[in-house]
């Protein structure tokens, strides 16, 4: 089989791409295809473990689950995960195989092109029709040398392109001729047509726009996506969302603060309990206390623990969170968040960066030494406390232990027992990410707060998947899109 391909490319980084991607992966699949997501390069630390035992970025999972397919490596087969200002871990086919810098990645690319394009023949030979998605903009010609997220790849593998501009950030014109003019002409000729994405309003308002996009880049105009409010219920890529504000006076049940640190990872971790109408969730950012009206702090996983556990101190929160543990209140730490809980945090080999380590908060009696070989493991099992079951996976560096570790969270159905909790039972800690996508694990913990759980999470996302495949047949001709794949 040599399955047709079609990539989209961006003016800029958010504009839209990995949304249109899975609402198209899914409309292609509604109409009979075998379709897969496809991204060479990647960086988030939102990530999913895949059905092969790897590690992808969270955008081409939900891709994957929009076209139907299980999440393999080879979707995503470099992905960039910062540590840092300047450097990030590099993952290759879904295993770690080292750090970077940013100046020292640019020496990776040319040694990198060759397993993206082991990894997207081998995506290919298995579907009708592959739809890749870019990385920033291709208008980022500093870069062009040895690319492998945009044209290079799209000229080594004789890929079309489509290029969606964002009109709801403003100057749309001006980014789609901007790009045409700064890109070499070879790669130019590979673009055959344009979509703007997120427009809100009177399309008919935009009719001179179109038209003259089309005359100041030579490109087709394929169509104007109206904006999709409802992306709020998918996965996010890597875009912390904002605090949600709750109308005038109005209250819910449970109030869940969570401290927006640094080098925050897998904050999806975090999207069902958004959605539940009873909770409100309260993102709280640099320069800004922990409040203290909260119910439950939940600490987010993170990528560089060290550094967060710094910048947690330097911001005052964990303050915040000690005097929150006094009044009687939770604590909940999720993978990274769990290591922040113990007394101590050493990196002994310089994993997340020098060698050395790190006190930290103390709320539970454990230690965590960084080290060892990437835990990449889907798991299931159940809560020991209230006994709800639950599926999600465990993605980390690093081996947490002590006393509290004799009173665990959960137990695996391998006979494992997971995560740990203090005397009290206020401060708990768990390597497990997707925990709240249960809906019976979800519903326990809402219940245990006086809460109610009013929500099927997993249908939800299905439900989404499919109005945005219904949203993009509305005002792009698939039929059209579809001849334009090689």
């Amino acid at each position: 089989m040599v399955a047709r391909r079609l990539m989209f490319q961006g003016t800029g980084s958010d504009v839209g791409k990995s949304l249109i991607v899975a609402g198209l992966a899914r409309a292609y699949r509604r109409r009979g295809l075998s379709v897969m997501p496809f991204k060479p390069q990647n960086m988030s630390n939102n990530a999913a473990v895949t059905a092969d035992g790897g590690e992808i970025g969270r955008a081409q999972a939900l891709q994957a689950r929009a076209a139907g397919v299980a999440p393999s490596a080879h979707m995503n087969p470099v992905l960039l995960k910062p540590q840092s200002e300047i450097g990030a871990q590099l993952v290759v086919q879904g295993r770690v195989i080292g750090t970077a810098k940013a100046q020292e990645y640019q020496s990776w690319k040319p040694k990198l092109r060759a397993a993206v394009l082991e990894s997207f023949a081998v995506v290919a030979a298995q579907a009708d029709l592959v739809l890749v998605e870019g990385a920033g903009s291709p208008a980022e010609i500093n870069l062009r040398a040895n690319d492998i997220a945009n044209m290079g790849f799209a000229r080594a593998a004789d890929c079309p392109v489509v290029l969606i501009g964002d009109i709801d950030r403003g100057g749309v014109i001006a980014q789609v001729a901007g790009t045409k003019l700064v890109l070499d002409p070879d790669d130019a000729a590979l673009i055959r047509g344009i979509i703007i994405n997120k427009f809100r309003g009177d399309a008919a308002l935009f009719e001179a726009g179109m038209k003259a996009i089309e005359q100041h880049s030579g490109w087709p105009a394929l169509g104007l996506v109206p904006y999709f409010a409802d992306a709020a219920l998918l996965p996010a890529e890597d875009t912390v969302p904002r605090q949600r504000f709750l109308p005038s006076g109005e209250r819910r049940p449970l109030k869940i603060v969570t401290p927006v640190l640094p080098h925050i990872a897998n904050f999806d971790d975090l999207d069902p309990l958004a959605a539940e109408p009873d909770v409100a969730l309260v993102m709280i950012r640099h320069g800004t206390p922990l409040p203290a009206d909260a119910d439950l702090i939940i600490l987010p996983g993170s990528k560089a623990t060290r550094a967060d556990m710094m910048a947690l101190l330097a911001e005052g929160w964990d303050i915040d969170i000690k005097a929150h543990v006094r009044r009687g209140k939770s604590v909940l730490g999720l993978c990274g968040g769990f290591q922040l809980l113990g007394r101590r945090i050493a990196d002994p080999y310089g994993i997340e960066g020098e060698p050395g380590e790190t006190p930290g908060l103390g709320l539970l009696d454990v230690e965590t030494i960084l080290g060892g070989d990437k835990t990449l493991l889907a798991i299931e099992g159940h809560a020991i406390v209230s006994d709800a079951p639950f599926k999600g996976y465990e993605m980390h560096v690093g081996r947490t232990s002590g006393p509290d570790c004799a009173r665990p969270m959960h137990r695996l159905v391998d006979g494992r027992n997971e995560g740990a909790r203090s005397a009290d039972g206020r401060v708990a800690g768990t390597y497990m990410h997707g925990l709240f996508n249960d809906d019976n694990q979800r519903r326990a913990w809402l219940e245990a707060f006086g809460a109610e759980s009013r929500l099927a999470y997993e249908d939800q996302v299905e439900r989404t998947l499919d109005k945005l495949a219904a949203h993009l047949e509305r005002c792009l001709d698939l039929d059209r899109l579809l001849s334009l794949a090689k």
